[in-house]
């Protein structure tokens, strides 16, 4: 039953994060954003080519798809009186980050799914992670200008965060193996996150990644 529990979330995750915002925007503008700028599908890209409004409107559908599928998770599994749901939370949320990055019809080219994996954090229904990891977001971006070093800080610290509070008893785990499958989940969507920015780290090490802009251009 809980295999199957898995596979649902998974696959049902996956089906939302099929959901390109930004594929569907540009083609919507005339701009298929995956040949310009750096080529991803995602909410940076869409800010570079395609301008703020463009950016937001990004930012939120790929958001509102992490949260969305991960709350219905948590209402579903809660309505069926069934645990470990921070556990079970985190497979939807994986399928929601691999269907964002790897969409079948887009030859398994999307986006790095940060945004995705922000929603599936407010998703988890844990305000601690919300506020801690935006604050750290917030104040990596202001102080560097660089995106992609905020996008790894919220990612390692969720890491972090997810283990330290299910280590200290917080979600309710019934069984340490539970606990362990849980941190398991969570370090490998953080990790599938750094290695989706592995060329940003490369830049940032060469020094030429680029920097946020906030130009004027229209969307």
């Amino acid at each position: 039953m809980e295999m199957l529990i898995r596979a649902i979330c998974l696959v049902g995750g996956y089906g939302v994060g099929l959901i390109q915002t930004a594929y569907i925007y540009g083609r919507i503008k005339g701009v298929d954003i995956r040949k310009y700028g750096s080529g991803n599908a995602g909410t940076t890209n869409a800010l570079r080519v395609l301008g703020k409004k463009a950016g937001l409107i990004v930012f939120l559908g790929d958001f509102l798809k992490g949260i969305i599928a991960c709350s219905l998770t948590h209402i579903i599994l809660g309505q069926l009186g069934i645990g470990d749901a921070y556990m079970f939370v985190l497979y939807t949320g994986l399928g929601v980050v691999l269907g964002h990055n790897f969409p079948f019809y887009m030859q398994f080219k999307g986006g790095k799914g940060i945004a995705a994996s922000g929603g599936m954090i407010v998703g988890l229904w844990d305000w601690r992670l919300v506020v801690i990891l935006l604050a750290a977001f917030i104040i990596s971006v202001v102080i560097t200008r660089y995106v992609s070093v905020g996008s790894l800080t919220i990612m390692i610290g969720f890491f972090i965060l997810y283990t330290v509070f299910a280590i200290h008893g917080d979600y309710n785990f019934t069984s340490n193996a539970k606990m362990i499958e849980g941190i398991i989940m969570a370090g490998i969507i953080a990790g599938m996150a750094v290695i989706r920015h592995w060329q940003n780290i490369k830049r940032l090490i060469a020094g030429t990644e680029n920097k946020l802009s906030f130009g004027s251009k229209k969307a």
